[in-house]
């Protein structure tokens, strides 16, 4: 008797069911409705265009900008002041001498190599990052409204608490009249 019931359990193999089906049927409806739900939430963590583009070079046509004025521009979320300095404003810049300034930097270090009329410099003082007025001051250059500090027509500290001069992002001349913020110049 014992043989009999071990060769039936060994050969007796179960047929599914209606209720195997169900179960697979639920699981598989259930998968693609879940992956139907959850995708839009996944896409919705990803950074949209503008974000990726942020850190993307910035072109920025000159041709527009005239003669002693200062343009704002954003690039990775930051300030950025483009100064069209005049004859006058470049010469005062490299006349000064570079030993009195609290972070001595020549004039022609703060700018590209035959192009003195374009200063591209952050746009925030180097104190606490206050946004300083362009074109006022005692040099004419920048003053920061917050604590004081006075920057010249080449960005460079003059008083105030500021410690160093204004940072010079990377850029580069596409053309006479176009720069590329973001981008150094490949030579």
């Amino acid at each position: 008797m014992l043989e009999s019931q071990v060769a039936e359990t060994t050969t007796h193999v179960a047929e599914p069911t209606r209720r195997d089906f169900l179960y697979i049927a639920t699981g598989a409806a259930a998968a693609v409705g879940g992956a139907t739900l959850v995708w839009p939430f996944i896409q919705s963590l990803a950074p949209d265009a503008a974000t990726v583009a942020a850190g993307a070079p910035v072109e920025v046509d000159l041709a527009p900008i005239a003669e002693g004025q200062i343009v704002k521009v954003f690039w990775r979320g930051k300030l950025i002041f483009i100064r069209h300095r005049t004859a006058d404003e470049i010469k005062s810049a490299q006349d000064v001498n570079v030993a009195s300034l609290r972070d001595p930097q020549p004039d022609a270090a703060r700018v590209k190599e035959g192009k003195p009329e374009w200063l591209v410099v952050y746009g925030n003082c180097t104190h606490l990052g206050c946004v300083p007025l362009g074109q006022q001051g005692e040099y004419n250059g920048w003053f920061c409204p917050c604590h004081g500090s006075v920057f010249d027509t080449s960005g460079r500290v003059r008083g105030g608490p500021a410690p160093i001069n204004l940072p010079i992002p990377p850029y580069s001349f596409a053309s006479d009249t176009k720069i590329i913020i973001g981008q150094e110049a490949t030579a």
